[in-house]
């Protein structure tokens, strides 16, 4: 499963990216990636930062903290929850897009499948998309080749509303992997760049805990693919089913995780404890490769 990415297809340009965020994901210490999800309804912190000036006053705390990207959503994704209007995630996101891009020096994602809010955001100030579900959505992967920006695809069985209902895989490795293999291709056939391209196996997305453990044990398989690896556990389900914590209390386990993924080759750690993260990863650093 190792096998060489997609370097053999000479669809799309390669080479040293010109984009800034793409240069910064080609380098070799792994990154930090806040969360900041602007809806009412998130898993992680019940909406807190749904408000305007609530949300820019966190963006501001994340960068503080050492984040080296922010990732604003519009849109929950917890299992069972239901997607806002278009109207609605763009009046959420953009005015916090605009916002931090001018007063945070750190680069924002935004965290959507939608074009509309795909463009939006960009030209508020977004330097990457980060998509749920893959650039499936109709238009999608067309707006992100037209951006020019780097992008995240994210494996997701079904939809949020359904994802947990059963989840089922011959071999939840190889059906992902697969999975995200098909949609590099899917982007550098859209003449999107290989070096633009981050995979996410989107742990917790139509996942058993068996599947997410495995998937977590065998992120090297995904390393394979050739480009940077992102990775969200922070908070989420598996580690409340691991440790019997609520979501309150699940930092010590997304720490674990944390340090689990980069040893197995991690890039980007999705994460909503900024500080705490920084802190793993700077004693990882000292210790050297593992």
């Amino acid at each position: 499963m190792t096998g060489t990415a997609l370097a053999d297809r000479p669809r799309a340009a390669t080479g040293t990216s010109t984009h800034p965020l793409g240069r910064v994901l080609a380098g070799r210490r792994p990154l930090v990636c806040g969360v900041l999800n602007v809806t009412p309804d998130s898993f992680s912190d019940g909406g807190r930062f749904h408000s305007f000036d609530r949300a820019v006053e966190r963006g501001r705390t994340l960068a503080a903290e050492g984040a080296d990207l922010i990732d604003i959503g519009g849109e929950s994704t917890r299992p069972g929850s239901r997607p806002p209007t278009p109207a609605e995630e763009l009046d959420r996101v953009v005015p916090v897009v605009e916002a931090l891009s001018r007063q945070v020096p750190v680069p924002l994602s935004v965290d959507t499948s939608r074009p509309e809010v795909m463009r939006a955001a960009v030209a508020a100030g977004a330097s990457m998309v980060n998509d749920v579900r893959a650039l499936r959505s109709p238009g999608a992967l067309e707006a992100v080749a037209e951006l020019g920006v780097p992008v995240c695809l994210m494996h997701m069985q079904r939809s949020p509303e359904t994802m947990q209902a059963d989840p089922r895989y011959r071999d939840v490795v190889v059906d992902v992997r697969t999975f995200l293999a098909e949609r590099m291709r899917a982007c550098l056939d859209a003449g999107i760049r290989q070096e633009h391209l981050v995979v996410d196996p989107g742990f917790g997305f139509g996942k058993t805990l068996t599947h997410n453990v495995a998937l977590l044990a065998s992120l090297d398989a995904f390393t394979g693919l050739g480009v940077p690896v992102m990775v969200g556990l922070s908070r989420k389900s598996v580690l409340g089913q691991l440790t019997g914590r609520t979501v309150e209390d699940r930092l010590p386990g997304s720490l674990a995780a944390a340090v689990v993924a980069v040893q197995r080759g991690a890039t980007l750690l999705r994460v909503h404890d900024v500080a705490a993260t920084r802190d793993v990863l700077a004693v990882l650093d000292a210790v050297g490769p593992v």
